[in-house]
Parts: structure tokens; C-alpha cells; sequence
């Protein structure tokens, strides 16, 4: 066990020990699984992308989890190539099935934090607010459910957090330079 795991599991074990009941066990599980894939973070920046008032959203919603699957799943993940924390502690009983990939950064929690960070940068009370409290249930799921670290979560929320600022300002030097030019343009 590397020296970073010998503090993380610890950590774990403590959210097993005082956090764990039949009520949690039964809902993140389901909560965990809404996130797979990012699914309703993409399905969020899908729909905001049909209305005018939230279309802006929608698209630095989309930028930021393009930037997620390319950055944190396909470069990060299998250059740390982090084992997860079911295998290091094989005693625990998993509530969800083993995953295949690696364990840093969390890609539910990326996926989550930059969903929830572009509706903070763009809709602050009516929807970022509401997704970012989903966002750090999401967060805790992961760990609860002992699939990963803290360390794993918290680079996942600050990365989520990073790429939805970058989406945030490439979408509004677009709009601003294009979209907007264009439509003074045509009054």
C-alpha cells in the first residue's frame, strides 16, 4: 500500500463505520448510478440547450464534459493508473459492482462539479445551487461506496471546478464575439 492509501483508507473506513445505514445503502447507490457516464450531466446540458434563456449554460456545461472525458478519463486515470480502494482493502462489502477503470481523478465527481460549476457560473441560485448540492452527494456516494479515495473526489471537484471556468470564459468570448455581435448587427 503506497504512503497516500495508508491515510486515505482510514478515511474510508470511518465514513463505513459512522456513516454507513440501510437508508444510505439503498439510496447512493441509485444516486451513484445517475452519474455514470456523466449520463445526467449530459442529459442537463442537452435540454438547457433548447431554450434561449439557458442555452449559454448548456454549452459550457457541454464544453466542461468534453473537457472531463478527455482530460480526466482518457489522459489522467491510465497515466496515475490508481488502483481502487476495494482492492486494497478486499474485507469491504461493495454495494455496486467492481469497476474496470482506474480510481484518480473520479469521473463522477468531474462530471458532477463541472455540470454543477457551469450552472453556478451562469445561473447561480435558480440551478446551480440545487446542482451543486447533487454534486457533493454525488461526491460522498463515491466514497461511501468505497469505489474511491478523498483524494480521488477532491481532484475530481477541483478539476470539474476548473474546466467549467475555462468552458465559461471560451463560451462567453464566442458569444460575445459572434453570437451577440451578430445579432446587434442585425438591428
Amino acid at each position: 500500500m503506497n504512503s497516500l492509501n495508508t491515510y486515505e483508507i482510514p478515511i474510508l473506513n470511518f465514513i463505513q463505520e459512522n456513516f454507513k445505514c440501510e437508508f444510505l445503502d439503498n439510496v447512493l447507490p441509485h444516486i451513484t448510478r445517475w452519474a455514470d457516464g456523466g449520463f445526467i450531466w449530459i442529459l442537463a446540458a442537452i435540454v438547457l440547450l433548447f431554450f434561449k434563456k439557458t442555452r449559454k449554460a448548456g454549452c459550457v456545461m457541454g464544453l466542461s464534459l468534453v473537457m472531463g472525458v478527455v482530460f480526466g478519463n482518457a489522459i489522467l486515470k491510465p497515466l496515475v493508473a490508481r488502483t481502487r480502494p476495494y482492492v486494497v482493502n478486499p474485507d469491504v462489502s461493495l454495494l455496486i459492482e467492481q469497476l474496470k477503470d482506474y480510481s484518480f481523478p473520479s469521473g463522477h465527481t468531474l462530471a458532477s462539479f463541472e455540470g454543477a460549476a457551469s450552472l453556478m457560473l451562469t445561473h447561480r441560485k435558480a440551478m446551480g445551487i440545487p446542482a451543486l448540492i447533487i454534486a457533493f452527494v454525488i461526491a460522498f456516494s463515491r466514497m461511501y461506496l468505497y469505489v474511491h479515495y478523498p483524494t480521488d473526489v477532491l481532484a475530481g471537484a477541483i478539476l470539474g471546478t476548473i474546466f467549467a471556468f475555462i468552458s465559461f470564459r471560451i463560451i462567453n468570448y464566442i458569444y460575445k464575439k459572434y453570437i451577440e455581435n451578430k445579432s446587434s448587427a442585425r438591428l
